[in-house]
C-alpha cells in the first residue's frame, strides 16, 4: 500500500512565486527518488473557524496565507529513503533559501498510512 506526507504552512503574501519555484524543485528532486504524486497548493476557499482552522494550525498572521501540500509514495520505505537522500540535493539551496521565503518553524508535517485509497482512470 502506497505511503502520504502531508504538510502545510504559513506563506507571505507576495511569496507564492518563490515558493512555486522551490516546491517545483522539490517535485523534481523527489521523483528521482519514487515520488508517484504530489500537490501544492495555495488557500482560496479556507474558512476561518470559531475553535480552529488551517490558519491557526500554522499560527498565519494577516500578511501570510497557507499553503497545503501532499506527496504520494509507493511505500514508507521508499519515502523515507528519498527524505534521507533528496534532502541532501544541492539543488534545494539549504535553510537560508527556504527562512528567505517562508518560516518553517510554524510548518507541520507527517506520514500516513492510507485506509482507503481510490484513483480514478483517465480519460484518454
Amino acid at each position: 500500500m502506497s505511503y502520504v506526507d502531508f504538510f502545510a504552512l504559513p506563506l507571505p503574501k507576495g511569496n507564492e512565486e518563490r515558493y512555486r519555484q522551490m516546491a517545483e524543485i522539490f517535485k523534481t528532486v523527489m521523483r528521482e527518488h519514487g515520488l508517484l504524486r504530489y500537490c501544492e497548493a495555495v488557500a482560496d476557499d479556507v474558512p476561518r473557524g470559531e475553535v480552529t482552522d488551517f490558519y491557526r494550525a500554522v499560527a498565519a498572521t494577516e500578511e501570510e496565507t497557507v499553503v497545503a501540500a501532499y506527496a504520494l509514495w509507493p511505500d514508507k520505505e521508499t519515502r523515507d529513503l528519498a527524505w534521507q537522500r533528496g534532502m541532501q540535493d544541492p539543488r534545494f539551496g539549504g535553510p537560508d533559501e527556504f527562512a528567505s521565503v517562508f518560516d518553517g518553524k510554524r510548518m507541520f508535517w507527517g506520514g500516513f498510512k492510507p485506509i482507503v485509497e481510490y484513483e480514478a482512470e483517465q480519460a484518454k
